[in-house]
């Protein structure tokens, strides 16, 4: 156990005494982790929770970006949504959501302003309908030529 501070003087005089004392009774010997550099805490960081329920949620950091950054970001990924899509209705109603999402985002004045352009509808739609035939004929080619058997009825099933 340790003395208790005489009177008259500094704690810090009296703490420096306190390790001389130990110093050269050696009980700093041979401690894990002598001679390695210390590690100290990281600088305080304020946002470390948001940070940490990002990571622990899994949460898409593209849903903290401002609005426009996020159009700007989508516009780029058009082809590979539109490529997905089998009807021309859906293809045009993508098209024209984007667009008025776009239209809105021009006329809000407030936050980050990043000009983001209509897209042309029209000629993504061409593209469309033009990737259409090869990959129509990419799925003919995998289909055979014997249709295929009749499936059986859920009772048929349960009962054979």
């Amino acid at each position: 156990m340790t003395e208790r501070k005489p009177p008259g003087i500094s704690t810090q005089d009296w703490v420096e005494i306190q390790i001389k004392q130990a110093e050269q009774r050696g009980d700093f010997e041979g401690l894990p982790g002598a001679g390695k550099p210390l590690k100290l805490a990281a600088a305080h960081d304020p946002d470390w929770w948001v940070k940490d329920l990002i990571r622990r949620e899994n949460i898409e950091t593209d849903a903290l970006l401002p609005p426009s950054v996020q159009l700007r970001k989508e516009k780029a990924q058009i082809p590979e949504k539109v490529g997905a899509m089998r009807r021309e209705s859906e293809v045009r109603d993508y098209l024209q959501d984007l667009n008025a999402r776009i239209r809105v985002q021009i006329r809000d004045t407030t936050g980050v302003v990043v000009p983001v352009g209509l897209v042309d509808e029209e000629q993504i739609l061409r593209d469309w309908v033009e990737a259409q035939p090869a990959r129509d004929a990419r799925r003919q080619a995998v289909v055979p030529d014997e249709p295929a058997p009749k499936k059986k009825s859920i009772w048929q099933r349960l009962f054979s």
